[in-house]
């Protein structure tokens, strides 16, 4: 067996055929090279497989395993235990890595010996790829652990580079939790070593309504609230939970509509006067009558800003 690489690129794909090549393009586009990318397909039934097996067949760095569904925190344990880096790189089948995000984390990580998990800031992109807007996340620990107790996503999970040991240590992910996997991760390795974000933008995620979180945005904050919890017993503390309100869109007009608008005025705000007016007709489209909708379109429309800002998120 060949050396080991010095980094583990470790993705679980279910049923994500239409992004799949652009992601795995992303990963081979890296200025770092010495990495493997081990991937799980579990149990896709869209044609990511054949997607992957044809990556597989010209990259010897590729990897993969198929397995009939058994969940993204059993597939992701799965590529832990298969993994030979030293450190491990997350990443999402839908998401686009920037090509220095593995150089730039590596670097720091070797600097910095007792942090166990470095992230970054990431843009917002919808399913077709437009930008919505620029998330910068703290980059500090002490920032980073407040957040995270009080149950809001402090790192991007597919933006994570982790010590493999450290991994390891903290008995990898929680099976048993089906969405706030990484949350419940990011308390357990607070635990034993710091954490870290880059101001540098190393991803490119991809919001899409039938993901895991945007599936079930309520049990995923309910499984934030368990992780929590935990978390203030292991450490002896009071703790209170913030992150009561779902960050995606449910299934009701009322929350399509609002996030809609919010999405929309990302995108007004980023300058991209056309995504913002396309996301005002969705909110119209979701509840007509109300005047949120109305004013985002307009704004987007005439490049101007709201004529009602009372109803503007």
């Amino acid at each position: 067996m060949s050396a080991p690489p010095l980094v583990s690129v470790n993705l679980a794909v279910y049923n994500a055929a239409p992004y799949l090549a652009a992601t795995l393009d992303s990963i081979l586009a890296q200025t770092l090279t010495d990495f493997e990318c081990l991937i799980v397909d579990d149990g896709s039934t869209d044609g990511s497989r054949a997607i992957i097996q044809s990556y597989v067949d010209r990259d010897p760095r590729l990897r993969l395993w198929c397995n009939p569904n058994q969940g993204v925190s059993k597939s992701r344990n799965q590529l832990l235990a298969a993994s030979r880096g030293e450190l491990i790189a997350v990443m999402d089948a839908d998401d686009l890595a920037l090509p220095r995000r593995f150089a730039l984390q590596v670097a720091f990580l070797q600097s910095h010996p007792d942090h166990v998990c470095v992230g970054g800031a990431h843009d917002l992109i919808d399913h077709k790829g437009r930008f919505l807007t620029h998330l910068r996340l703290p980059e500090t620990d002490a920032d980073i652990q407040a957040l995270a107790l009080a149950g809001h996503g402090s790192i991007c999970h597919p933006c994570a580079m982790v010590r493999r040991s450290a991994l390891e240590a903290v008995g990898g992910y929680d099976e048993s939790l089906k969405s706030a996997h990484d949350l419940d991760l990011w308390l357990k390795l607070g635990e034993i070593g710091q954490l870290a974000n880059l101001p540098d933008t190393l991803l490119q995620y991809r919001l899409l309504t039938n993901s895991v979180s945007g599936r079930n945005p309520s049990d995923q904050r309910a499984e934030a609230r368990l992780a929590c919890e935990a978390a203030w017993r292991r450490r002896g503390m009071e703790g209170q939970f913030e992150a009561t309100q779902p960050w995606r869109p449910t299934g009701d007009r009322a929350s399509q509509h609002e996030f809609m608008v919010q999405y929309g005025w990302w995108a007004f705000n980023s300058g991209q006067a056309k995504t913002a007016a396309l996301y005002g007709g969705k909110a119209i489209l979701a509840q007509p009558w109300r005047r949120s909708g109305w004013a985002l379109l307009g704004s987007a429309l005439l490049k101007s800003s709201p004529t009602v800002p009372e109803e503007v998120p």
